[in-house]
């Protein structure tokens, strides 16, 4: 029998779970998705803090769409904006866009951002970037437009086409360090290319897979002819599986390499940092031509729309890929809160850390 003390404690948490509610509702961040809206937003507030650009507000905002309501194969599409200002006026918005349309046989992804903020800068490879003493922070101007389409050629194969545009600029260099070369900041960095990717795709879904697999391998032309400053390539390949195991629980685990070549500018050299590659390093610090990373995440579903993510991880970076090496490996380990917002769509609020380093990341999706 339950008594009275029992009896106000259970209703008090019933409207505190209930105004939980219904602000998520308010934001749109309901779990459900409307199709008679169009395209079905939330909006995701929430300040961060880190050493570069110090106290800030970001917002998320996702849209979910069908291109065809009669299409009950393809995924849901998805539309999501990422902005950013802070205190010490950093400014930035970024775009994420998939799009799945004629029964999941054709993919138009887009990637957009343009941003204003501190960044920094460590040198090239393992040794220089290690070192706390070669710390160079400077402004980042950058924007980038990176279109791709995709077309299905067997059941779990795409081939696709796109092309992309790169600007960086560096201003404001505060050289504290005479160890590190810093004249590859002083170039204005504009780069064009045409991408090519192939895969074999077996997820459930895109956006937030439970089980499946992807194998993808992705080459970058980069030239002057195109209206760049540099020639280069670029070649990415990973693979990433997952494995659902007890009661919505899965096991997700990825390789990941990005491999460059030619005349790299010092803006698209492959980096270890961020929220999407090895998280618990600060973004930019370790950078060189070569990179290659592992790692295991377990998602595990607590009740309703709530969840958690435990995660360990290594990577290396080198000049040469046969240089990649045990004994200059980055380790990271970190814990992570999920909230789904729309369906197949979660928030994530993941504490990383590095070796020596560490990083707090508020996103939308999963890290792979």
């Amino acid at each position: 029998m339950v008594g009275a003390d029992q009896l106000e404690t259970i209703t008090d948490e019933a409207e505190d779970q209930g105004w939980f509610e219904n602000l998520l509702t308010n934001l749109g961040a309901d779990g459900e998705f409307d199709p008679d809206k169009g395209i079905d937003f939330s909006y995701l507030p929430g300040p961060f803090y880190n050493p570069e650009m110090s106290l800030g507000v970001g917002i998320s905002v996702v849209g979910l769409y069908q291109v065809d309501p009669e299409d009950t194969v393809s995924d849901l599409s998805s539309l999501v904006i990422n902005g950013l200002a802070s205190i010490n006026g950093a400014l930035g918005v970024g775009i994420e866009n998939k799009t799945f349309f004629n029964g999941d046989n054709q993919r138009l992804y887009l990637n957009a951002n343009v941003y204003d903020i501190p960044d920094v800068y460590y040198g090239v490879g393992y040794e220089f970037n290690q070192q706390d003493l070669n710390r160079v922070e400077f402004n980042s101007q950058t924007f980038q437009v990176n279109p791709m389409f995709l077309q299905r050629i067997s059941a779990h194969s795409f081939v696709g086409a796109g092309f992309d545009f790169t600007y960086a600029k560096a201003t404001d260099v505060d050289v504290v360090s005479i160890d590190v070369d810093v004249d590859p900041l002083q170039e204005v960095s504009r780069n064009v290319g045409v991408n090519l990717l192939i895969n074999y795709d077996t997820r459930d879904h895109v956006l937030n897979p439970q089980q499946g697999s992807i194998s993808q391998f992705e080459i970058g032309v980069y030239r002057e002819d195109f209206g760049g400053k540099h020639d280069f390539e670029v070649y990415n390949a990973l693979y990433s599986a997952y494995y659902p195991i007890l009661d919505d629980d899965t096991i997700a685990w990825q390789v990941r390499g990005r491999f460059t070549h030619g005349d790299v500018p010092w803006d698209q050299l492959s980096k270890i940092g961020g929220g999407n590659s090895l998280r618990g390093y600060t973004t930019g610090r370790y950078r060189d031509k070569q990179m290659l990373l592992a790692q295991v995440e377990y998602r595990q579903h607590l009740t309703g729309r709530h969840g958690m993510v435990y995660w360990v991880g290594a990577g290396s970076i080198a000049d040469k890929v046969g240089e990649l090496s045990f004994d200059e490996l980055l380790p990271n380990i970190g814990i992570g809160y999920r909230l789904e917002v729309k369906p197949k769509v979660n928030l994530r609020l993941d504490l990383a850390f590095g070796d020596g380093d560490s990083g707090f990341y508020f996103n939308v999706n999963e890290a792979f």
